[in-house]
């Protein structure tokens, strides 16, 4: 009976739907509560910590209340009762007159006001009546029956009045299936329980004696005797009429109408509550899309709690929604106010209540008015750390806090599905108590939709995701938080009953996945799953320890629990200090999935773009008459809108013309296919998913790029420029963003065509990547087609098998992405994507000049009979002409020094294909260097400066300075050399030539780069050998042709002495170069012959003899390259059964070889004779002269030896070779040995 009688006593503090309105913030000096930064409590002796922070407050300035004088009666009504008062605020009536029970939703309404708190910091969301409920259940035999529910490691408890839903049941006829159950399991013979007369009695004389206090010096009034009876009635009427959709409010009839404040409600403008300590963002302040105003007010989700606040009971934090009256006056800033008959004791649940509710407001104090039945007798202040230890009201504060400790634990324990309906049930007089999963049952029912919890707990998910994901500062190690509270939102909803969450929900976790980022999306891999302790799995069930097992184990009959999660055997249990450990903090690895790849993340977010899409999709088809226009929005919406800057045409008729000129939709038609009204919630959702599938698909390109997969690169770029176009036809107001990735899909579809065209041979492999299609890409490109034809970017995404449409199609996919970029001021703000797209347009008009360039050349080659240059080939060298000078302009504009260089050089070698083509024209014999030539010669020489003064120094790019100095060397070198070999004498003086020619040949090795180690080396030595071997030879031939001017012939004379020299020592270099070192050295021989013809004296010709067998010794060195040659190429059949080689190696050119080597002997064999026959004349004239005896003696052998060898028509080419090194050895020996003697 203790129960009873403290339901019959002060149950709580009144409770009322307080409105928010009218109200001004309070002063500094006025604060709402005392201790708003909290405080610790010393109570009964034993610290129990409590922390108490208002977050948010409608009650007015607190004022003093009025001490009633001794025998006041308080049957009789005050002169103010049940009316609003200035005191109270336009809330009225409600804050302090009525004590009804919560409302079933009324965690949902503080939970959607304080989303920031709900799933990280707060364990529960509660009523502080439920509250207090739950910490009595060990010293109460009152039935207790609550819904539980879990976002996060949030719980919220709301109070489940099973014989209100009963009652309602057998009316509606819902929650039939949890009335059976009811029936079957628990309460076989259920029958509605009265309050009796007694208790409303109490209630009346509570309201009354509140308003006196208020009042003070009203004077009693009488008032009807049937005013309870009428306001009873009056309150029925009010709970029905926002009962229609249950559950509605619980109560029985009360004393106090809620008619005064709804009236209040609805006509005053709302203004600014009373927000005290720190605020907790509201959904407006956050700018937070509220998804269902109407839904949520019909369904009483609202927050009408006068005070909400967060209250830290030792390690416990909850956010506590509490209506009870408080007062200024007396010792402390705060009381609170309580009316106990004298005649009854107070019980220890009534000072459980008190001590709880004094806790829970941070109410330092306690004012008590006994009276004896309805009289006022006296008033006692109580402190509340006092209340513990009042007579026959002794508890313990220890025990409390294990009782709080363990509940939660239990239920955090058991309560592991998100989104599930628990219900925690004790029966009255019953130790047992025990938790239901009310889905599971429901589940098992013909509709699962039945639970009416279901819309709130999925819209609350859906919010709490929702606040989550618009934290700027929000990392992602809260994204598998995220993604489980929408997986669950999503499990609970009913497709065709509530698309717009589901299209919603969809789109967010699709958000979750940075397809823009995935490098430092791998990166923050790791902190994902170390950060468990804010995480969790839809799928976490967590098990308690095993020694814990029997305090969740079933009772003997199994018949009466199986269908409970979890057990409670005995409520003495929850006394026990950590009975049940606080395990809820202990939390498994997030439910967020590590995508190894981009391919599997971004296949994830298609498939969440497709379920939204299909979301939309039929609810189009079900709104015959779709909806207005709505300003707020499912989701927030990622980008602003911005006012077009593009003076007087904005981004949006620049793209319609921009569209229209790519061949695309025609201006203006951006209406909707499938009817959907611009502005409704379906448009802004389907252009928000189409732009998302629009990016996955552009990743997913550029991944496959990467793989080198062409193929499916082109076809996830063509699905990306497909969704971006219907995004086009769809939207009224284009976002610069979305421009900017117009652009970016451009550039790729560029890159990805100009790969195809340079991977001709892969060609049937691409086709057959290009040509599949998954099932999900077919469904999302079903869903662009109910909007759009989706053919405004079919040109850039046609798999041509021509090169040159292919290499077309790169380049004008990369001159769209340009043009874009010049819409909206887009090439200012993005300045790197900008220098990319120059940089590609450079690139492909490179590729494109090069490809007719040798296109050109090709015809060049095939024309044999033709003598004249054909218009074809004209039309090609302009083609190209123009493609490299566009492309110089594309990379000069960016500052880009070296590509420009490229590019010039090119155009250099496009001028000397020019000239090559103008080379060919007349006869062989009578072939001169043509004026044409030159001239394009002389042009390609003018593009090989410009590129190197493009790069102004070796040190930006070595490489391709050292590239373009070897053309511009090699184009000198090839004009000297034509003019040389073909002179055209017809026009030009042989000494002009001579002139010109030589000029060439020094610019020639002015670029000639000998001294640089490199890779070109060997090729710059020969290339500088042989012009000094030109220059010698051209000077040698000056030399025998001229008569007359002696200071010319002397003149030449050194010139060609001197690049015979230099000639030679860059040959000498060479180990692959023997023919033209010995063609160098007999020119030399032949060049001191003709010298000795013009000598007279027999000293001279002997010192020209003697210098002119010493270059025959000299080339020994080439000799025993071509030795070792030949020996390498005769030694080579040897190891394998190849028959010997018929012509000697690649290098070494044997008919050469045998020309010179003979050539060779013959002279050797000349010089020597001369040698010998000169020696002995001398000899005659003088024979004293030791020297010439042994060089004369040399000679003659050695002359004997080769003329005889000469003579052996026999002997191989080898044998020969090894004959003329073994002279030349002896010669060389003779030779040293001779000028030793004459040095001693």
């Amino acid at each position: 009976m203790m129960g009873d009688l403290k339901e019959a006593g002060a149950e709580g503090p009144p409770a009322g739907a307080a409105a928010r309105g009218g109200l001004s913030l309070l002063s500094q000096g006025e604060s709402e509560e005392p201790s708003a930064q909290g405080s610790a409590l010393f109570l009964g002796g034993n610290e129990v910590k409590s922390r108490a922070v208002v977050k948010y407050s409608s009650a007015p300035p607190r004022t003093a209340f009025a001490r009633l004088e001794e025998k006041t009666d308080l049957k009789l009504p005050p002169a103010n009762w049940l009316r609003e008062s200035a005191k109270l605020g336009p809330a009225g009536t409600t804050i302090l007159g009525n004590s009804k029970k919560s409302k079933p939703f009324s965690s949902f309404g503080m939970a959607y006001d304080f989303i920031d708190s709900v799933g990280n910091d707060v364990d529960v969301v509660s009523d502080s009546e439920n509250i207090k409920k739950l910490l009595k259940i060990p010293y109460s035999k009152s039935h207790v029956s609550m819904a539980v529910h879990r976002i996060g490691r949030t719980l919220l408890l709301d109070e489940l009045d099973i014989q209100e839903l009963f009652m309602r049941s057998s009316q509606t006829g819902d929650w039939t299936w949890l009335k059976e159950f009811y029936q079957r399991l628990i309460d076989q013979k259920w029958q509605r329980k009265k309050k009796s007369k007694e208790h409303w009695y109490q209630k009346a004389i509570l309201s009354k004696f509140l308003y006196y206090s208020i009042n003070g010096d009203g004077a009693a009034q009488p008032v009807p005797s049937t005013a309870e009876q009428q306001e009873s009635s009056s309150s029925d009427q009010t709970n029905d009429s926002q009962g229609a959709s249950w559950p509605a409010p619980f109560e029985m009839p009360s004393s106090v109408s809620e008619d005064p404040s709804a009236s209040s409600q609805g006509s005053e403008p709302l203004e600014p509550s009373y927000i005290v300590g720190h605020v907790a963002s509201a959904p407006k302040e956050q700018n937070l899309t509220t998804l269902f105003n109407d839904g949520e007010h019909s369904q009483g989700l609202k927050n009408d709690f006068v005070r909400n606040i967060l209250w830290t009971f030792e390690d416990i934090h909850m956010l506590v929604g509490s209506n009870m009256p408080i007062f200024g006056g007396g010792r402390y800033p705060a009381v609170s106010l309580r009316l106990r008959d004298n005649n009854k004791p107070i019980n220890v649940l009534t000072g459980i209540d008190y001590w709880l509710d004094n806790l829970i407001c941070n109410v330092p104090e306690l004012v008590m008015c006994f009276h004896v039945n309805g009289i006022v007798q006296k008033y006692e202040m109580i402190k509340t750390e006092e209340i513990p230890n009042l007579e026959n009201s002794n508890f313990s504060t220890k025990v409390i806090k294990d009782i709080a400790q363990n509940i939660l634990s239990f239920l955090k324990s058991n309560c592991t599905k998100e989104g599930h309906t628990y219900w925690l049930f004790k029966a009255s007089g019953s130790d047992i108590v025990k938790l239901y999963d009310l889905t599971t049952l429901c589940e098992e029912t013909e509709d699962k939709y039945q639970n009416p919890f279901t819309m709130p707990v999925a819209i609350l998910l859906y919010k709490v995701a929702c606040n989550m994901m618009m934290k700027k500062n929000q990392n992602k190690k809260h994204y598998g938080t995220v993604r489980t509270l929408l997986l669950n939102c999503l499990k609970l909803l009913d497709k065709s009953r509530h698309p717009q969450i589901i299209a919603s929900a969809n789109y967010m976790l699709s958000e979750l996945f940075q397809l823009d980022e995935p490098k430092k999306e791998e990166n923050s891999e790791s902190p994902l799953n170390e950060n468990s302790d804010e995480s969790y799995s839809e799928e976490e069930e967590e098990m308690p320890d095993s020694d814990e097992n029997g305090s969740y184990s079933t009772s003997s009959d199994p018949s009466d629990d199986s269908k409970a999660v979890a057990i409670i055997k005995s409520v003495g249990e929850l006394s026990v200090p950590e009975k049940y450990k606080s395990i809820h903090q202990i939390r498994p690895s997030c439910a967020f999935p590590v995508c190894h790849d981009t391919e599997e993340r971004c296949r994830l977010v298609l498939s969440y773009v497709l379920e939204g899409l299909k979301s939309v999709d039929s609810s189009i088809k079900k709104e015959s008459d779709p909806p207005a226009a709505d300003p707020s929005t499912p989701i927030p919406l990622k980008y602003e809108d911005e006012s077009t800057r593009g003076g007087p045409e904005g981004p949006e008729k620049q793209m319609a013309l921009f569209l229209d000129k790519m061949g695309s939709l025609q201006k203006g038609n951006y209406s909707s296919q499938s009817g959907m009204i611009p502005g409704s919630w379906q448009h802004k959702m389907k252009l928000q998913l189409i732009l998302k599938s629009s990016k996955a698909y552009y990743v997913l390109s550029d991944a496959a790029m990467s793989l080198q997969k062409y193929g499916r690169a082109l076809r996830y770029i063509k699905l990306a420029l497909q969704s971006h176009d219907t995004y086009c036809c769809l939207c009224t107001n284009m976002l610069s963003e979305v421009l900017l990735f117009l652009s970016q899909y451009l550039t790729l579809c560029g890159d990805i065509q100009l790969m195809l065209a340079q991977n001709a041979n892969n060609r049937a492999a691409h086709l057959e990547e290009f040509h599949y299609q998954t099932k999900e890409d077919q469904e999302i490109l079903h869903s662009l087609h109910r909007e759009s034809s989706c053919q405004g970017f079919a040109w850039a995404t046609d798999l041509s098998t021509d090169l040159e449409s292919q290499l077309s199609v790169s380049c004008k996919c990369y001159e769209a992405a340009n043009e874009i970029l010049q819409f909206s001021d887009l090439k200012s703000q993005n300045p790197e994507h900008y220098v990319q797209v120059l940089k590609r347009m450079g690139n492909i008009r490179n590729e494109i000049g090069v490809f007719y360039m040798n296109q050109a050349a090709a015809l060049q080659s095939e024309r044999v009979v033709s003598k004249s240059v054909s218009a074809a080939e004209q039309q090609l060298w302009k083609k190209s002409f123009s493609c490299f000078e566009k492309g110089i302009h594309n990379f000069e504009s960016i500052e880009d020094a070296t590509n420009a260089a490229l590019l010039l050089c090119n155009t250099g070698r496009l001028m000397r294909i020019c000239a090559q083509a103008h080379c060919g024209a007349g006869d062989e014999f009578k072939r001169e260097f043509s004026p044409e030539e030159g001239l394009y010669y002389n042009k390609a020489i003018d593009y090989y400066l410009k590129a190197l003064r493009s790069l102004g120094t070796r040190d930006i790019h070595p490489a391709v300075w050292d590239s373009v100095n070897w053309e511009l060397s090699t184009t000198y070198f090839t004009m000297a050399t034509l003019q040389q070999d073909y002179a055209p004498l017809s026009r030009k003086a042989q000494e002009q030539i001579e002139k010109e020619v030589s000029e060439a040949m020094m610019k020639s090795l002015k670029y000639c780069d000998v001294d640089s180690v490199s890779a070109r080396q060997p090729l710059c030595q020969y290339r500088a050998a042989t012009i000094h071997h030109r220059l010698a030879s051209m000077y040698h031939s000056c030399l025998r042709n001229q008569v007359g001017d002696e200071h010319l012939r002397k003149q030449h004379r050194v010139l060609a002495d001197l690049h015979y020299t230099k000639a030679t020592k860059l040959f000498q270099l060479l180990k692959d170069a023997p023919c033209e070192l010995l063609r160098v050295q007999l020119e030399r021989v032949a060049f001191a012959e003709f010298q000795m013809t013009s000598q007279n004296s027999n000293v001279g010709k002997l010192k020209t003899l003697s210098g002119a067998l010493d270059i025959m010794v000299r080339t020994e060195h080439a000799f025993q390259l071509i030795q070792k040659e030949l020996v390498e190429e005769f030694g080579q059949p040897k190891s394998g059964d190849a028959a010997p080689a018929a012509d000697a190696s690649p290098s070494l050119n044997r008919e050469e070889v045998m020309k010179l080597l003979s050539i060779f002997e013959s002279r050797l064999s000349f010089l020597l004779l001369q040698s010998i026959k000169l020696l002995s004349s001398t000899k005659k004239k003088t024979s004293n002269n030791i020297e010439e005896d042994t060089v004369l003696k040399t000679n003659k052998h050695i002359y004997s030896q080769l003329l005889r060898a000469t003579a052996n028509k026999t002997a191989t080419l080898l044998e020969r070779i090894n004959v003329i090194v073994h002279l030349l050895g002896q010669l060389a020996t003779a030779g040293s040995a001779a000028s030793s003697s004459t040095i001693q």
